[in-house]
């Protein structure tokens, strides 16, 4: 599940952990997926269903980036690959800048 994204995030050198939960009051299940640089402090539900034939269908997948207040939710795996591509990039740059302060601000503590 989620194979084009487990690669996009591979090529982007992001590490991924995912569990399973099987809830007992309702039919769907659900696949949690967490990822991140360096803390795995982002993470994509996914809220499926088995057919009759016994393929899975995926109800909602919904997306939660680090700091966020709502979820983005996503009926699709390739919806959510086009909002990770428009959204990863500008966040690693905002990261890698406060990262850079951060470690400027170190420096003149130092001296």
């Amino acid at each position: 599940m989620l194979d084009q994204t487990k690669q996009y995030l591979k090529s982007r050198h992001y590490r991924y952990e995912k569990s399973y939960i099987r809830p007992l009051m309702t039919p769907e299940s659900v696949y949690v997926f967490k990822f991140g640089r360096e803390a795995l402090n982002n993470r994509v539900i996914i809220r499926y269903s088995h057919t009759w034939t016994g393929r899975r269908k995926i109800n909602e997948i919904d997306l939660r980036l680090h700091k966020q207040k709502h979820p983005r939710i996503f009926r699709t795996e390739k919806d959510l690959l086009e909002y990770l591509e428009s959204r990863l990039p500008k966040r690693e740059q905002e990261a890698q800048k406060e990262h850079e302060k951060q470690h400027q601000t170190d420096e003149e503590n130092a001296k």
